[in-house]
């Protein structure tokens, strides 16, 4: 071996294992990483920084984006209370997000697929009382199985299946892949769905603000408006289990105070008393078309709603909203009030504030911080809420279709179009700007962009023809079989250092070569590469799906083979003889 290969493979080694040691965050250690090759001349210092262009980072960045705005809308939400109101079980959602996630894989990109689910994800987690991260990791594995069924279904089946045109003149097809990936799929969503418990729980890594501050219960008012589907209906309908945390308190009908009991039979002009985290309070409001007490020009765009504290110095301690006449006044509507350590039976109108409840106002965007400093109330770190806000269901349903449409059928690349998606979701204020760099993880990119063009270096050095010289000389040794196996093996060793699609471009003429000397035919062998460049369970640096649910699920780099090595000792064993049946060796 050359000097510049040894240099590579100790430097990724290194890099490896600081990410299992986990006592350094990931993204300083990309960074290291890369400038430990560039002192070292393995990258050249004009190409340090190429990896921030490369169109995994704009599709990761992206789809986080695209992912939040889909959460936004509450779509979700309503999907979650229309068909599934009492899908309780942890295991019977598992099986829903994993099932769910890779059969769309098979048809859209699995990055796509995955975007879509992470928000009900996130529904069930806060359903069930469970992070996040149980469910994140096996949806991105199941991403990756689906993926495995056709030939759109990931980048190593396009790649495997022009370079077989190449070698044989005869291309795989769309479905050629569906027999072997379609068994693999199989068998690992039934393994995922047993063998879940693997994956430890995390909370992010990198919360916002408003994660970081947690939950509060706020109490609000909300009435049944004439024309509502609920009216006739019990109240054990408006707060059924997908609801989540919200209860009530109370029910205003004329002047009468009546008892909330489940059975009892909602009538248009009824006042509702609600409680709840702020969430949940917007879920059950906007999902059953609740009008809010005082809210008077939620239909505006530049209406927004902020939780704020209620300072010593307020005028508003002492007094309630009625006193005050906040709307007269300031312009501004109380959505919501919550007090620590205590239930609040009264009507909205009448609390009497104190210092430190915390308040939900609406307001005009760019007024309310004016009016927030005047009334002597401090913003939750500016956190904006959603209750009270408006929004589209469609509007990002419809933008994530495009996005996905347009790659299904070759219009743009899936790096552009789902860069247009997340700026449509911004154009049409489904997120909006102050809300938007919340959404892009930044750790996770800047880990991505540092560690791309260390990652070329097995190439640029010939590190990865050292490698092949030496499965050459290992394979002549070994029956059929065995040498498929180590093709598979090698495939899913080398993927997490390159990327899928260039690990189909190094493995795929080595495998084809293998082959050709051992008198095998090498279809089985192209599908071996195919297969292993698309299963990588063991990082989260290997595919772009794994990287999503990083940090939202809060998971450490050692978290991953916890699950996936397993899962990858299952994939070739499974895999192996499946090859062997549909794709004959001899």
């Amino acid at each position: 071996m050359t000097h510049q290969q040894i240099l590579a493979f100790i430097v990724i080694g290194v890099m490896m294992v600081a990410f299992m040691w986990d006592k350094i965050r990931y993204d300083v250690v990309a960074g290291l990483t890369l400038l430990a090759a560039v002192a070292l001349g393995l990258v050249p210092s004009d190409k340090a920084f190429s990896g921030f262009s490369d169109d995994i980072v704009i599709i990761v960045g992206s789809a986080l984006v695209v992912s939040a705005g889909v959460a936004r809308s509450g779509l979700v939400d309503a999907a979650i209370k229309k068909f599934f109101p009492n899908l309780v079980s942890l295991r019977a959602q598992m099986l829903l997000l994993v099932l769910t996630v890779t059969v769309l894989s098979a048809f859209i990109k699995n990055i796509g697929a995955l975007a879509i689910m992470m928000p009900v994800a996130f529904q069930f987690a806060r359903k069930s009382s469970r992070a996040p991260s149980t469910f994140l990791m096996p949806m991105a594995f199941g991403a990756l199985l689906g993926g495995l069924m056709t030939q759109i279904g990931t980048s190593p089946n396009i790649v495997v299946s022009r370079l077989r045109g190449e070698l044989t003149g005869t291309p795989f097809t769309m479905f050629d892949f569906t027999p072997v990936g379609a068994t693999l799929a199989v068998a690992g969503v039934l393994f995922l769905m047993f063998f879940y418990w693997l994956v430890p729980q995390r909370q992010n890594q990198n919360p916002t603000v408003q994660e970081a501050l947690g939950t509060s219960n706020f109490v609000t008012e909300a009435a049944v408006p004439e024309g509502s589907s609920l009216k006739g209906k019990p109240l054990r309908d408006l707060l059924s289990p997908a609801s989540g945390e919200v209860i009530a308190t109370a029910i205003m009908r004329g002047h009468s105070r009546i008892s909330p009991f489940p059975d009892i039979v909602l009538q248009a002009n009824d006042t509702l008393l609600l409680e709840g985290p702020s969430e949940a309070l917007d879920r059950v409001v906007s999902q059953s078309a609740l009008k809010l007490s005082g809210k008077k020009a939620g239909s505006s765009s530049e209406m927004t709603a902020i939780e704020a504290v209620v300072g010593p110095t307020s005028p508003l301690k002492g007094l309630s909203a009625r006193d005050v006449s906040l709307f007269n006044t300031y312009g501004i509507n109380l959505l919501a009030v919550s007090r620590k350590g205590k239930r609040i039976k009264e009507r909205l109108a009448e609390v009497m504030l104190k210092t430190g409840d915390v308040v939900v106002l609406q307001g005009h965007r760019k007024a309310l911080p004016a009016v927030l400093k005047e009334l002597g109330c401090l913003p939750l770190a500016e956190r904006e809420i959603l209750l009270g806000t408006t929004r589209s269901m469609l509007i990002p349903i419809l933008i994530l279709i495009a996005a996905m449409g347009s790659t299904a059928i070759g219009i743009a690349p899936v790096a552009v179009a789902f860069f247009a998606a997340a700026v449509a979701m911004v154009i049409f204020r489904v997120i909006p700007l102050n809300d938007l760099y919340q959404s892009v993880d930044g750790p996770i990119l800047v880990m991505l962009a540092a560690l791309i063009p260390v990652s070329d270096t097995l190439r640029t050095t010939g590190a990865s023809d050292v490698i092949a010289g030496w499965l050459g000389n290992v394979a002549h040794n070994l029956p059929p079989y065995g040498a498929l196996t180590l093709i598979l093996v090698t495939a899913m060793a080398v993927t997490p250092f390159l990327n899928n699609a260039a690990t189909v471009l190094v493995m795929a003429p080595i495998a084809a070569s293998f082959a050709h000397n051992l008198g095998y035919r090498p279809d089985a062998f192209l599908m071996a590469v195919a297969i292993g460049a698309g299963c990588d369970f063991l990082t989260p640096i290997g595919h772009q799906c794994n990287t999503l649910v990083m940090g939202p699920g809060g998971y450490r780099f050692s978290d991953y083979p916890r699950l996936g090595l397993p899962l990858s000792f299952l994939i070739i064993v499974v895999a192996i003889p499946t090859l062997i049946l549909f794709w004959p060796i001899k």
